[in-house]
């Protein structure tokens, strides 16, 4: 089986946000820094604390969600040229093959870590930081996109345990 696709900016830009938002340290940044936020607004309405206090923090939450939410992604759809191409990516008993006009590039099933599927891609993890984004859009119809995922399913995860 075979798809053919491009990548919508829109799209690739919620995906990468999907992935910073998922990571276990983004994660833990984003709780200690809300925790101290909503501790600082309780200190500064007791009167314990400064407003100054209370501003700083409500200014890194600020920037730190800027930065994941705006920031992050659009630097990495701009700095790559994989979002700017067309592909196609063909299903094979013991990987997959992607291709575009100037090149083809054969994973196995062994390569891949783990994969994830959010709204519009399955994110094809070669490990905790690298990984491929698969366009839903590209698979025509609700049985193509259950075939991939099927496929990603049973063949990656046999390889992962």
């Amino acid at each position: 089986m075979t798809i053919y696709f491009d990548y919508d900016k829109d799209q690739v830009i919620k995906g990468l946000r999907y992935h910073f938002l998922t990571r276990r340290e983004i994660k833990v940044l984003i709780i200690m820094v809300n925790v101290f936020s909503i501790g600082s607004a309780i200190l500064f309405f007791m009167k314990k604390i400064q407003p100054i206090s209370f501003l700083i923090f409500s200014l890194l939450w600020l920037v730190l969600m800027l930065v994941i939410w705006r920031i992050m992604p659009a630097r990495i759809y701009k700095k790559a040229a994989t979002f700017k191409d067309k592909f196609s990516m063909t299903l094979l008993k013991d990987g997959v093959e992607l291709a575009n006009d100037r090149m083809s590039r054969k994973w196995e099933w062994q390569d891949f870590s783990h994969y994830v599927e959010s709204e519009y891609f399955f994110h094809l993890y070669f490990d905790q930081r690298s990984f491929f984004l698969v366009p839903k859009d590209g698979m025509k119809d609700i049985p193509t996109t259950q075939l991939f995922r099927d496929a990603f399913r049973d063949s990656i995860a046999r390889y992962n345990k």
